[in-house]
Formats: C-alpha cells, structure tokens, sequence
C-alpha cells in the first residue's frame, strides 16, 4: 500500500498536548472517538461496502499498485483461500468469506501451541501454555451463558511469535530461535507476495497480534527484519480496526484507514518503514456480532490439495464466540535476504531465555502489565 498524503478532517479540532507530536495527537483522539460518531468521518474506507466514504474533499490518494495476474495460477489461490488475483479488490483483497474461518482457527488452536511463543510464557509454566484452545474452549462455548465468568486464556493471549521469534527486549531476530515457520500460512503468504510483484518472497517469521475491544498497537516502525526490500504482509480477522499509517518521522500526521476482517495489507517500498498504529478496535454496530463476511461458515468441499482444513461445528463455534469481542491480525515477514546470515551477537544474549522476556506490544486498558508509554521502536 502506498504511502498517503494531506487532510486531516474534524481532528484539527484537538488540542496538542505538550511536546505531543502529530503522529501521538492523532493516535489519542481516534483511541478515545465513539464508534459510530463524526468522529470517524475523517477515517478512509476502501471496502466494497462502504465506496461512498473517504473519497470527498478530505480523503487521501492511494497510489494502486498494478498486480501481477498472471504470478498466482487461479488454482494456486484457491489452495490457498483467495479468489482469483483478477478478482481482488484494489485494497481489501478479501479471501471466500467462508476461509476466514480457517485462518481464525489456525491462530486460535495451532499456532498458540508450543513451541512457539506467546506473551502468558512469561507468566506461566510452558506446561500451564501447553494448549491454550484445549483449556478454553468450553469457557467460550458457554460465554453467553456466563459473561461475568473470568477471561479464559484465549482471551488473555497478546501475541505469538512464528519461525524466527522476535525478541521485544533486544528487538531483534536470531538463528538460536527458531522453530518451523507453519507451512499453510507460508503457503498464503507466497501467494499474496507473488501478486504483489514479489516473486521468491519467503515467510520467515510471523508475529500474531490478538486484540481485545479495549486493545491498542502502539506507534512504531517494523525495522528489525534485516531485508527490508521484502514486503510485510498484514492479514486481519474479526471486529474491524483503525490504522495510523504515517512517515519516516512523528511529527507528520498519520492517514487514517479501516481495516476490516479479511483486508490484507501490504507495506512496500517507501512505505516499508513508515510508522504505523492502531488506536481503536471497533465493535460490531449489532453489539457482540460478527462482520457479514463472517457468516458463513468454511464450504464442506475443498481442493484436494488445499492448505485449508475443513472447520468442525464445534471449532466454528468458539471461534465465534471469540471473534465476537476480538480481533486478530497475522503480520509475516522475510527476516534474512537470500544467503544472509545474522551478524554475531555477544555470547550474554544468546543466552537469553526470550520465553521469559519482553512485555506483550498490545496495550489494554484493564491490563496488570503495560508498558509506561508506547515505545515508537518496537
């Protein structure tokens, strides 16, 4: 996605806090707008249901990126959940809306397993993290029995790490730690690179950010990756979000833009390295609903070579009692260029455990561990 430019709506009309910059101002006022108010107006939104907004006066030019048709056979992108690369939309290069499903699941019952890391490995037992669907399942089937029940650990769960696991202390990757990059979501990420124009794309590493209603993603540039002439592919699930994508520094004013479940970004060329945020997960105008395009549940018939899975009644079923106050977003990245290696570390850090490291990069209001503000390196 290109890089934006100019207008910034009714948020002129919020005062700068002192030494705030652009960036943190706009990032304030959309964390405290309402759902549903004027305050949103200024925000884009590029889905096919909502053409009729941000393309006034105020709205910002995109720059459309030409996709590669022919790079993704039709065949291909079914295998992989997405309809025909000619059949993407300009921004929000929606999936069938029934594949949603198994990309929800994955991130909710396979990737939250070990050996991969989550943010509650600092807090438990690897036995206590073992299976996190397993120990919550039944709480969020009977979430409508029960809300004053207490959160089950799928919805404490902040973020997991995949293939090279990134380090939040040292902001950094390594070669000590490592663990198999999921071959479906690889699959995926191959795909979408390839339409974009980024042949030989490899998923390296992957950072799942799982947010509740009251969570926000600080502002920061996703600069750890040692090759940054590769695209950082975003995909997201459930309740829709406000994203900040702003410049090089914090003093330029951010351009603000729905993301909605099954948009996927790709953050490219200049704006590989822009600074970025979401202020605000929005909830369902129907209160604790689904997006439309959730509705449907996973086709029973499927390619025989697909690296989507049939989604059971019952896995349909707490994923969508989850998804009904949540939204999760997949971030994959290329870390090493093609016969880079990582440089030598000191032999101290190599030594560092990064499952007891680190504090989870989401932010939540009700939350006992936070940051002391938002960390713009992250």
């Amino acid at each position: 996605m290109g890089k934006m430019a100019a207008a910034v709506g009714s948020v002129a009309t919020l005062a700068a806090e002192p030494g705030e910059d652009a960036f943190r101002k706009l990032f304030r006022f959309y964390r405290q707008s309402r759902p549903g108010s004027a305050d949103l107006g200024a925000v884009i939104d590029f889905s096919a249901a909502h053409t009729a907004r941000g393309t006034g006066p105020d709205a910002r030019k995109v720059i459309r990126s030409q996709l590669s048709v022919s790079s993704v056979s039709d065949h291909d992108a079914h295998r992989a959940g997405l309809q025909p690369v000619s059949k993407w939309q300009a921004y929000g290069l929606q999936g069938y809306p029934g594949y949603q499903w198994h990309w929800v699941k994955q991130c909710l019952k396979l990737y939250s397993q070990k050996p991969n890391v989550c943010n509650l490995d600092k807090h438990m037992t690897k036995e206590e993290t073992q299976d996190l669907w397993e120990q919550s399942k039944e709480f969020l089937r009977l979430k409508q029995v029960n809300k004053r029940r207490p959160r089950s650990l799928l919805e404490k769960l902040r973020w997991v790490t995949l293939g090279y696991h990134y380090n939040w202390d040292s902001k950094k990757y390594s070669a000590d730690h490592y663990t198999p990059f999921p071959s479906d979501l690889a699959f995926l990420s191959e795909q979408v690179a390839a339409a974009c124009g980024f042949q030989g794309f490899r998923a390296e590493a992957g950072i799942l950010n799982y947010y509740r209603l009251d969570s926000t993603l600080g502002i920061h540039v996703d600069r750890s990756e040692l090759d940054h002439s590769k695209p950082l592919l975003s995909f997201s699930f459930g309740q829709s979000a406000i994203f900040l994508l702003g410049g090089l520094k914090r003093d330029e004013a951010p351009t603000a833009m729905f993301m909605h479940s099954g948009d996927i970004m790709v953050m490219s060329g200049f704006s590989r390295l822009l600074n970025h945020a979401v202020p605000r997960v929005l909830p369902s105008s129907q209160g604790e609903g689904l997006p439309c395009c959730l509705e449907t549940p996973l086709p029973a018939v499927l390619p025989r070579d697909s690296v989507v899975e049939p989604c059971s009644e019952e896995d349909w079923q707490v994923c969508t009692s989850y998804l009904k106050t949540a939204r999760v977003n997949m971030t994959v990245r290329q870390v090493l260029a093609i016969d880079q290696d990582f440089p030598s570390e000191p032999t101290e850090e190599k030594k560092r455990d990064i499952t007891t490291e680190g504090f989870c990069h989401l932010d939540d209001e009700n939350s006992q561990v936070k940051r002391a503000k938002l960390n713009p390196d992250s």
